[in-house]
């Protein structure tokens, strides 16, 4: 019995032998096997070994990268994401890059529950036919989610980083046509690009356009913080940009998601850092960009058109908010129909019937668009995604730097949505399935000193 770990008695190394034999025939036969722990065998597709790839995988694997590319252009809708994404839908379980365990199961299970609930709300609505059209929407919605999600639990690091990449070259195209828009840069570009006097870049809304940019903002802190000092200076700039783009969006609930995304972001790579470098690093780069936002805000305002809007914007209270048609009222009204309507009213018959305008609230939003039942379903996704993903960044895992920036993202944007209607927005979806697809594919590991900080922080 030579070689065996220390400690074993001769029966208990007969059982080790025995187990390191059958993991070894195993591999041999599946090369996704990647270790044993306990006498159970656990799949790791991030150590799949590179095989050549057909040419249906590269032409699949560029299709995924075209749809996120492109998910920024949004003038008008269905988008060309829309297309991209429906073919995805059949062409990535069709040709197996997608890997479908429990929990995925489990997440489109409760989708298409809540999906159901739409339906039977849409058929007590004033207008079945928009109502039903809004609900199937959100079922190809909640479809992309887990195609997606199951996409990057077949090859978590690869594939998270293509869809982060190709997200990062969306939000920077239509960072920088808001720019090019809202300083006038060339001609027409103003009326192309921005909406009321703000910067909506290639979306038609500018309180889309901002939150956007926060998970590839985060992305670009990532690679600030992991790359040498030689090599940051590119996503340094172009963080910039974003933060410039989302100021001049003039969404007070960009600004808050932005903000709330990075301080959430910093916390937990700060406290899952594994050395005192790479914790002084973060520290370091949340003072620069806490400073250079200061500067940022500084020279903004020396422009007065660009001061009136910032101070107005800048109110927590603006005039179309209060008075019987404004916004608070309206979530009074939606808060009483709730309570008295448990299968919902169906969209859009809030606004055509109760109030000229949204919700604003996207849980109160899903309350009445799908009934107690589909309302109740996404509730319990948003609470059950950001409680499991906590659970699992207190586990050590070489994705949980790419985990941190997805469930940063994923919460702020999750609390945004109490001040507007996220219930159809792409990005949301997006991450949320990508969340519940790196949960799936992780085997369970032990904890680190980082973790217990965690774990203390969440009780």
């Amino acid at each position: 019995m030579r070689g065996l770990p220390f400690g074993l008695n001769r029966a208990q190394g007969k059982r080790y032998v025995a187990i390191v034999a059958a993991s070894r025939r195993t591999m041999a036969r599946n090369p996704r096997i990647a270790t044993v722990r306990g006498g159970r065998v656990l799949e790791d597709y991030r150590r799949t070994p590179c095989r050549e790839k057909s040419l249906a995988h590269k032409l699949a694997l560029g299709f995924v990268w075209l749809a996120v590319a492109t998910s920024g252009i949004v003038f008008s809708e269905p988008a060309p994401v829309d297309a991209l994404t429906m073919g995805l839908i059949v062409l990535l379980p069709v040709i197996g890059l997608v890997y479908i365990g429990e929990t995925m199961i489990l997440y489109i299970a409760l989708w298409l529950v809540a999906a159901a609930g739409g339906l039977i709300a849409s058929g007590v609505a004033l207008d079945t036919r928009d109502a039903t059209v809004f609900t199937v929407i959100s079922l190809y919605l909640y479809l992309g989610s887990f195609v997606f999600g199951a996409f990057v639990a077949k090859r978590p690091e690869a594939h998270t980083r293509l869809i982060l990449n190709a997200w990062t070259f969306a939000a920077g195209v239509a960072a920088v046509s808001g720019l090019i828009g809202y300083f006038s840069l060339l001609p027409g570009a103003y009326e192309l690009f921005t909406k009321f006097g703000r910067s909506a870049g290639t979306f038609k809304d500018p309180n889309v356009f901002g939150p956007f940019m926060v998970a590839p903002l985060l992305y670009l802190l990532h690679l600030v913080l992991t790359r040498p000092l030689t090599r940051i200076l590119a996503p340094l700039a172009l963080a910039g940009v974003f933060v410039l783009a989302t100021l001049l969006s003039f969404s007070r609930g960009a600004w808050i998601t932005m903000g709330l995304g990075v301080l959430i972001y910093g916390y937990l790579a700060y406290v899952t850092a594994q050395s005192l470098m790479q914790r002084e690093r973060i520290v370091a780069l949340m003072s620069l960009g806490l400073a250079l936002f200061g500067g940022l805000i500084a020279i903004a305002i020396q422009f007065e058109p660009v001061a009136d809007l910032l101070e107005q914007r800048a109110s927590l209270s603006q005039n179309y908010d209060v008075g019987p048609e404004g916004r608070f009222a309206g979530q009074q009204k939606a808060l009483e129909l709730v309570a008295e309507n448990p299968l919902g009213i169906g969209a859009h018959t809030f606004t055509k019937v109760h109030h000229p305008e949204d919700v604003h609230n996207v849980y109160m939003s899903v309350m009445l668009n799908s009934g107690w039942l589909g309302g109740g379903v996404y509730w319990l996704l948003v609470a059950t995604t950001l409680g499991l993903g906590f659970r699992h960044l207190t586990k050590a895992s070489p994705m949980r730097p790419l985990f941190i920036i997805l469930y940063a993202a994923f919460a702020a944007t999750a609390f945004e949505g109490m001040v507007i209607d996220t219930d159809h927005w792409r990005h949301f979806y997006l991450l949320m399935g990508l969340i519940w697809g790196l949960i799936s594919a992780a085997p369970d590991r032990p904890a680190d000193a980082g973790e217990r900080v965690l774990h203390r922080a969440g009780g």
